[in-house]
């Protein structure tokens, strides 16, 4: 089976939907399909065509951004070859392109499904709320044109003023989580680096300093952590410089990260491997998200591999690997006082939330997503054959 994959950011940009997409197109080349992932070359380094693990990437030419969008004027020419070259395409939204790819792969008879990772949702503004309105016109017309929609979860597909809007149409497939093994002394080796001496919990959060992740709601719960473990640390993994659109986010947080500077240890971007050693060395991992920006939390299971606790807010989808799994707690979304509660009851009681790493394995891994994928694209090849 040949499968086109597209969306608008791919690997090496960082973020749950690219590693969401990276896993699923490998998951898929392994499973001897011949993949396509068609992308924007965001960044001029890029080249414009190369293979990754068994994966063809293509990326097209960037003109200008638009807030967090590109425009990109030969994107229509390429979509129209590569869909033609194609048994079935996949889109991933949000993305502003992908009505354009429905609607050739509709005309062309190439059955198409639409995967919705989350909402968009662009800082406040005029231009903005401009912005938000015609991409969310877009993806409605990209849901209208799909053969089938994709949700992580039921939770999130029944809450999503998107997803409900297609319920007939709509598919859940598990995301794919997979994290590399780790030696003791590799994990041992991380504690070293970071000092981490086992004099007080650590506290862990994984993500792009972006302000839909809630990350003021760690660092004003900090006061009330610290009270009972003054040695508490946190450890931050992810892009923190630089990060697209959050410049105004990232100064408005500078004072509270002098603040706690001794506290809190920003890591950077870490390797598939690094992120394996990373966990191990947590009391917990908190996802503090504010927003349907945030729909899975694909960090939370990751640690569940590696015997971490999570602690999520309570949005549809994010607290879904708690729920299903007791490893952890849901607490109100916002609430900085709720979350040092939840943090000091899991760190204090841990093995209470402790679950076999197989049970977490079995409920997600990339081969069941890809398995998930292959049945939906089978059937509707042969829902097109037949017509």
């Amino acid at each position: 089976m040949k499968v086109l994959i597209v969306l608008t950011y791919y690997r090496p940009h960082v973020s749950g939907l690219t590693i969401y997409v990276e896993r699923l197109a490998r998951g898929l080349a392994k499973r001897g399909h011949q993949v396509t992932v068609m992308t924007s070359r965001y960044d001029r380094s890029l080249p414009l065509e190369e293979e990754q693990d068994g994966v063809r990437v293509v990326r097209v030419p960037v003109a200008f951004r638009v807030s967090k969008g590109v425009i990109m004027p030969t994107f229509g020419f390429v979509a129209t070859r590569l869909v033609r070259e194609h048994d079935v395409v996949s889109l991933h939204l949000p993305q502003f392109d992908a009505a354009g790819v429905a609607a050739r792969a509709r005309v062309m008879g190439k059955p198409s499904t639409l995967t919705y990772h989350c909402d968009l949702k662009l800082p406040p503004g005029l231009f903005n709320r401009f912005v938000n309105l015609v991409v969310h016109g877009m993806n409605h017309l990209a849901g209208l044109l799909a053969d089938r929609v994709v949700a992580y979860t039921r939770d999130f597909a029944t809450h999503s003023p998107y997803l409900s809007r297609f319920a007939h149409k709509v598919e859940v497939i598990p995301p794919p989580v997979e994290l590399p093994p780790a030696s003791p002394e590799e994990v041992e080796a991380f504690a070293r680096r970071y000092g981490l001496d086992g004099s007080g919990p650590v506290i862990g959060m994984a993500a792009r300093l972006a302000a839909e992740k809630g990350v003021e709601v760690l660092l004003d719960a900090l006061p009330r952590i610290l009270e009972e473990y003054p040695t508490a640390r946190v450890l931050f993994a992810g892009q923190y410089r630089n990060v697209l659109g959050e410049e105004a986010y990232a100064r408005r947080l500078a004072p509270l990260f002098e603040r706690y500077k001794d506290r809190w240890t920003f890591l950077g971007v870490l390797s598939p491997k690094e992120m394996a050693a990373f966990y191990p060395n947590l009391d917990v991992i908190v996802v503090p998200s504010l927003n349907s920006t945030e729909s899975f939390g694909l960090v939370q299971v990751e640690a569940m591999l590696c015997g971490t606790p999570s602690i999520a807010s309570d949005l549809p989808g994010v607290r879904q690997p708690v729920l299903q799994t007791g490893m952890g707690e849901v607490v109100p979304i916002g609430d900085s006082q709720a979350l040092a509660e939840a943090i000091l009851r899991v760190v204090n009681n841990r093995q209470r939330y402790i679950r076999p790493r197989e049970e977490i394995a079995a409920r997600w891994n990339t081969d069941r997503t890809a398995v998930g994928y292959e049945a939906l694209f089978e059937r509707l090849l042969q829902k097109e054959t037949s017509r």
